[in-house]
């Protein structure tokens, strides 16, 4: 069974850093293009990032250029959201997702996905 699990979320206050890992089992990751999102309360579903199966394309949405960056190690299985200079505005759960085969070029749809995770909660605040 495909599953993805999100850690590294927590509180944090404004201006830190936190590093998000998306970590797959029952399925070769490298396999898969796998997104970012998160989801403020009240608010829909956004993109945050993209990284294609082999790492060689990224892709930022406005809000995260500059501050996050997206990796991926296909040995450990395992992809990652280094998150900086973080802002109250950041603070949402936190999903990754994966699709083997890309259909559109909306790199930062939630339609665009498969499989997801459950989500991490990142806080950012004093």
């Amino acid at each position: 069974q495909l599953q993805l699990v999100e850690s590294g979320g927590g509180l944090v206050q404004p201006g830190g850093s936190l590093r998000l890992s998306c970590a797959a089992s029952g399925f070769t990751l490298d396999r898969y293009h796998i997104g970012w999102f998160r989801q403020a309360p009240g608010k829909e579903r956004e993109g945050v990032s993209f990284i294609s199966s082999r790492g060689s394309t990224t892709n930022y949405a406005d809000s995260a250029k500059g501050r996050f960056t997206i990796s991926r190690d296909n040995a450990k299985n395992t992809v990652y959201l280094q998150m900086n200079s973080l802002e109250p505005d950041d603070t949402a759960v936190y999903y990754c997702a994966a699709i083997e085969r890309l259909t559109t070029g909306n790199l930062l749809a939630s339609s665009t996905y498969r499989y997801w995770g459950q989500g991490t909660q990142v806080t950012v605040s004093s």
